[in-house]
This record gives C-alpha cells, sequence and structure tokens, in this order.
C-alpha cells in the first residue's frame, strides 16, 4: 500500500467540499472493510482518504415523515441489533446475519455495502424489494433517487466524482410490509451469496391475492436486480403455494447467472427458483402474523 494523505469530514458537507477540491486523486473511507483490503492489492492509490466515519448526519436509524431513514454510515451490527428494524423491517437483519464475521458486521456500512455494488451483496436485495430510495449530496445539493439507479455495473455505480452517499430510506408506503431474505451460499457463514433473493408482499383483505408483489434478486446478474415478469404474473393473483413456484421459476428465467469454480449457471437457476419460492411463502407468512396480531 503506498502512502497517502488522510483528512477526517466533520459532516455530509465537509466531505462533499473535499471531495470537490482533490476531485478523483479522492477516496471515501467509512467502515473500510471492503476499500482497505481493495488497497493492498491496488497498483494505485489515492491521492488523499477523506475519512467519513464521523460524520454525524450519516448515522441513525429513524422513522421519519418519509420513511425508515438508515444514514450511509450505520453498520450491520446495528441494523441486527435495532428494535425499529426487528418492528418494521426484519428481513434487513436477516440480511445482515450473514454478511461476513462479527468485526465485518461491527465496522462495515450499509452505505459501504450498497456503494462498493458487487452483485452477490447481501444488503441489496431486501431494500430492492422494498422500494427503498437514497439521498445523493454533492456541491449542488441533495437529491433523491431510487436505489436501483444506483447499481451499473460489478462494482460500477452511478455515482460521480464528488458524490456522495448521505442515507437510504425505505418509504413510508413499504415500512412494515412483509418481507424475507434467504442466502445460500457454499458454507454457512463468511461467504459469497451463489444466489440470494428477497421478496415482499402486501396481501387483500381477505389474504386471498397478492397486492405490491417485488421479488429482488443478487449473484445473478451483473448487479442487483428485481425481477418484473415475475412480479408482474404474482401481482392480483390468488395466493397459492402453486403460484410462488411458477414465480420462482419465471424469476429464474429473468436472472442471466454465470457458471464458475462455486455453481453453474443453471445450478444457480434452480436456486433462484426455489430461494424465491420460500422468500415468498415466509413473507406471506409474516403478512398472516401481522393481520392475527392487529386482531
Amino acid at each position: 500500500m503506498k502512502p497517502f494523505e488522510y483528512v477526517a469530514a466533520r459532516d455530509s458537507q465537509h466531505a462533499v467540499a473535499l471531495l470537490a477540491e482533490y476531485g478523483s486523486g479522492a477516496k471515501v473511507l467509512a467502515g473500510g472493510t471492503d476499500l482497505l483490503a481493495d488497497l493492498k492489492a491496488a497498483q494505485h492509490s489515492p491521492r488523499v482518504m477523506v475519512d467519513i466515519s464521523q460524520a454525524a448526519d450519516l448515522k441513525g436509524i429513524s422513522l421519519t415523515d418519509d420513511g425508515l431513514r438508515l444514514g450511509a454510515l450505520v453498520t450491520h451490527t446495528e441494523i441486527m441489533r435495532s428494535s425499529v428494524i426487528r418492528d418494521y423491517c426484519p428481513a434487513l437483519i436477516e440480511a445482515a446475519h450473514t454478511i461476513g464475521a462479527v468485526q465485518t458486521r461491527n465496522l462495515g456500512t450499509i452505505g459501504g455495502n450498497l456503494v462498493t455494488c458487487v452483485p452477490s451483496m447481501d444488503s441489496g436485495p431486501t431494500l430492492l424489494a422494498l422500494d427503498a430510495q437514497i439521498t445523493v449530496v454533492d456541491p449542488g445539493g441533495q437529491r433523491r433517487m431510487p436505489l436501483s439507479a444506483l447499481f451499473v455495473g460489478p462494482r460500477k455505480t452511478s455515482l460521480a466524482d464528488g458524490q456522495l452517499l448521505v442515507d437510504i430510506v425505505i418509504p413510508k408506503a413499504s415500512v412494515g410490509k412483509p418481507a424475507a431474505f434467504l442466502k445460500f451460499g457454499l458454507r454457512k457463514g463468511q461467504a459469497l451469496a451463489l444466489v440470494n433473493a428477497a421478496a415482499s408482499l402486501w396481501v387483500d383483505g381477505e389474504r386471498t391475492t397478492f397486492v405490491a408483489p417485488r421479488i429482488a434478486l443478487g449473484a445473478v446478474a451483473p448487479t442487483v436486480i428485481r425481477a418484473p415478469k415475475a412480479e408482474a404474473f404474482l401481482a392480483g393473483l390468488t395466493i397459492s403455494p402453486e403460484a410462488m413456484d411458477k414465480a420462482g421459476r419465471i424469476a429464474a428465467s429473468e436472472a442471466k447467472p454465470i457458471s464458475d469454480f462455486r455453481a453453474s449457471a443453471d445450478y444457480r437457476r434452480d436456486l433462484i427458483a426455489v430461494l424465491v419460492k420460500r422468500a415468498l411463502a415466509t413473507a406471506y407468512e409474516r403478512s398472516t402474523a401481522q393481520k392475527e396480531h392487529v386482531q
């Protein structure tokens, strides 16, 4: 690792000013679990490291008028311990549990996991399935956009030089929406996903039809993706194991998995079908439990 200058940002505005000052020679440091490992193998080091880890306005989990807000610096451990997340989005806790080892979860941030933009990320599918949005700041101000617009390709986001991810917001319409996350890897812990899947749904008043179903997949395309054909198939359909099974098979047909030393593309497609069916079933079970709790 080559030497570089280090600067600590006071808050997001200070960070953006530093990024504007140093341009493409700057790198953002949050938890550092991915970045520092990459720097050890990189041929070119940044000229300056902008440390945002102490920026208070990038932290915190809270319910707001817009929905459920997670600051970009929220760690995976904080997600696992949050009573707000437990009450309104337990699927995010399921995803956080699968990320790395304890040390990684203690330091790694949800913003960093998203911005690293590896196709097998574990935080992305659940957030996509809940129609999450993100806030991005640059010298011109802040803007809100769908999370899906962040993902461009493997390790490539839509963020331009000088832009910073501030927070992730699960919109008010999706707060409390029943959802589930599942991951399949070659071992139980500290493993990259062969496939991960998340599903969310509402049900009608009689609990008989799917309303606003969402399905998201990881490790099966260049980025985390939604499965719009499978979602369209389920919308308004009578809830049944057969419908969930077919939705899983449709989702598998929408993915573009690769064959590598860990698994073949065909095996990954089989996994998609199974995991989507199970995620839908779990989300439906949670919707039923919500109804019974209200009654």
